[in-house]
């Protein structure tokens, strides 16, 4: 059993050993030559039009959490659903469907909050 253990230590290590190397060896193998062409701030080919920072609000942000969170939710409520008739089948359906009631209210709230705060106004 626990020669297992030591197969899979020894690819892990062989695995880091060569990304390290890799890493290494293209360091150490590049050409250093910077220029001012080089350093300046790349858009797609156009000529750079004022500063690279640049502050954007917060509120994209916010809105793009909140849509991640609710996109990830459709990718564990969908196997859950279809699920629902193998576990009906082995007597864990009401677990199951109160567990996925828990999982959805949590997000409920989630949603009523980030509604009460503002954050899914689009300005």
């Amino acid at each position: 059993m626990s020669s297992d253990y030591i197969y899979v230590a020894v690819f892990a290590m062989i695995g880091i050993l060569f990304a390290i190397i890799s890493l290494g060896m293209s360091w150490l193998l590049r050409p250093h030559n910077p220029t001012g062409e080089k350093l300046s701030t790349y858009e797609c080919g156009e000529v750079p039009v004022g500063p690279a920072w640049r502050q954007f609000r917060v509120g994209y942000y916010i809105y793009l959490l909140v849509f991640v969170i609710f996109d990830v939710e459709v990718l564990f409520v969908i196997p859950w659903a279809l699920a629902l008739r193998t576990l009906k089948g082995q007597g864990l359906g009401l677990f199951a469907v109160v567990d996925g009631a828990i999982f959805i209210a949590v997000l409920a709230v989630g949603l009523f909050y980030a509604w009460k705060k503002g954050a899914l106004r689009w300005e």
